[in-house]
């Protein structure tokens, strides 16, 4: 389990290198969301998405009107 893990995350870390900061913002925010509800709600199916589509949104506006 840990090394698929470990694959995973260096996957998609290799992915990132051609994305804008924006696009990076919400990668790392639908991944921190998923994360987190995944936690909150028990590892649930629904909570996880939720809280990746949220996490989402909100890395998407990071930063968006600083220019």
């Amino acid at each position: 389990m840990r090394t698929a893990t470990l694959a995973l995350v260096a996957l998609g870390l290799s992915a990132c290198s051609g994305m804008t900061q924006q696009e990076r913002n919400t990668a790392i925010g639908a991944g921190v969301g998923a994360i987190g509800g995944s936690i909150l709600t028990g590892g649930s199916t629904a909570g996880t998405v939720g809280g990746a589509a949220v996490g989402g949104v909100i890395g998407h506006e990071i930063d968006k009107n600083k220019k």
